[in-house]
């Protein structure tokens, strides 16, 4: 007769694509009840936008389907977005699971574009989604929204954010006639406005926070990576040479700040005739890939060139409301989706590394040794180094790039997917 062992042992064969461990140690199965044949539980996804969901939900029925003694199965799927970041290391937000940064090495890669309709496709998805637009100098999400008269009103000394669409959103352009006023602020006040929006607003319990940067590497994405801790940044470029090396000076400087790459997204990547349906590559082919490629980060999805994205902006009617069926909606919401999925992967992560540290503080300097000792030759593949004194050094001493190469020697193997191969 089949018992609740033989259940639980038949669910660990299915396995997260994304995460790439099984369900059950995930802690994705609840509620377990098996009475007389009668199956009942909850299988809870990271997220409600997981890619996999689908695929997922399959292979847990086809597992339970080989086994012998259950008459009949009682599944609910629910999801719990799951944190991506350092919740204990920052007080003033403590109510937004993830924050991702969109950002591009230069302007008019669309950016903002893809930052809006980014957050509507999750918003879609059934999580809760609030959109900070950062760039001080040019807001263009109100317009983009359709906003251009709404405004922020101030309750309890806090930002409350007007809604859209289901999203909360937060720009300068509520507090100046951005038609007529330009923004003219040294680089201080620009980081204390964006300080202000970020942790004096009234962002109540978000599962995903979008903020759009503004190109380059100034003085706001700084503000942002050293006030705060943020999932990961999320870059966009565009196919063509020029603006993907630019790019790759945007991830450099995040990199030097040590905040996570959540990966690429290419814009404005072909165009689709309609009359006969070839794809047409305007601006080059295969920029975000190399991008990809050279920065060992997720190449999460291609957004084509669309009149109809670019009417929608200029209107206040975005894609993802107007057109929610069309080839562009459905790209912003595989992109979407795939970028869930990688704040998934960094909440597994972060708790990897949680038991890293304690692993490798526990041990003593001579099976710290005998460890280092197996990884010179990797990291003069990596390009690293190893001192005689790292043995003695703790976690949270070594170099950033060491503790990735330990990490698989502490557990036989690493047990999260970092750079899956999703678009």
């Amino acid at each position: 007769m089949v018992g609740v062992d033989d259940v639980i042992n038949k669910l660990s064969t299915v396995i997260d694509p994304d995460l790439n461990k099984d369900i059950v140690s995930m802690g994705m199965i609840k509620d377990l009840d098996l009475n007389s044949g009668n199956l009942k539980f909850t299988l809870e996804l990271t997220t409600p936008a997981c890619p996999f969901n689908e695929e997922i939900e399959a292979d847990v029925r086809k597992a339970i389907d080989e086994l012998d003694g259950i008459k009949n199965l009682d599944m609910n799927v629910t999801a719990k977005v799951m944190e991506g970041r350092s919740l204990d290391a920052d007080e003033s937000m403590k109510t937004v699971k993830n924050i991702i940064a969109v950002a591009s090495g230069k302007g008019g890669v669309g950016k903002s574009t893809v930052a809006l309709n980014l957050a509507l496709a999750l918003s879609r998805t059934g999580a809760k989604v609030g959109l900070l637009d950062a760039d001080i100098y040019g807001p263009s999400i109100p317009l983009m929204l359709g906003m251009k008269n709404a405004a922020m009103q101030v309750e309890d000394k806090k930002l409350q954010p007007p809604e859209s669409n289901g999203i909360k959103v937060v720009s300068f352009g509520f507090f100046a006639e951005q038609e007529h006023q330009a923004a003219i602020y040294r680089g201080p006040i620009i980081s204390g406005i964006v300080k202000q929006f970020l942790v004096d607003t009234n962002w109540t319990d978000l599962d995903y926070l979008i903020v759009d940067l503004p190109p380059g590497t100034g003085d706001i994405p700084l503000t942002l990576a050293q006030t705060i801790p943020i999932t990961g940044i999320l870059v966009v470029t565009t196919p063509q040479d020029v603006a993907s090396s630019v790019a790759s000076k945007a991830i450099g400087m995040f990199d030097k700040l040590n905040v996570p790459m959540l990966g690429v997204v290419e814009n404005m990547s072909y165009f689709e005739c309609s009359k006969c349906n070839e794809k047409h590559y305007i601006f080059g082919k295969g920029g975000a890939e190399k991008i990809s490629k050279k920065h060992n980060m997720p190449f999460l999805g291609s957004i084509p060139l669309n009149s109809g994205i670019m009417e929608g902006s200029d209107l206040g009617k975005p894609v993802m409301i107007t057109q929610p069926d069309s080839p562009s909606a459905e790209a912003f919401t595989a992109a979407a989706k795939n970028v869930a999925a990688q704040c998934s992967i960094q909440h597994y992560k972060m708790k990897e590394e949680a038991e890293a540290e304690a692993k490798w503080d526990g041990l003593s300097p001579e099976a710290r040794q005998k460890i280092l000792v197996g990884l010179i030759d990797e990291m003069v593949t990596l390009g690293g180094n190893i001192a005689p004194e790292d043995e003695n050094k703790t976690w949270a001493e070594l170099e950033h790039a060491i503790q990735d190469a330990i990490i698989p020697h502490l557990f036989g193997e690493s047990k999260v997917q970092t750079t899956p191969t999703t678009s």
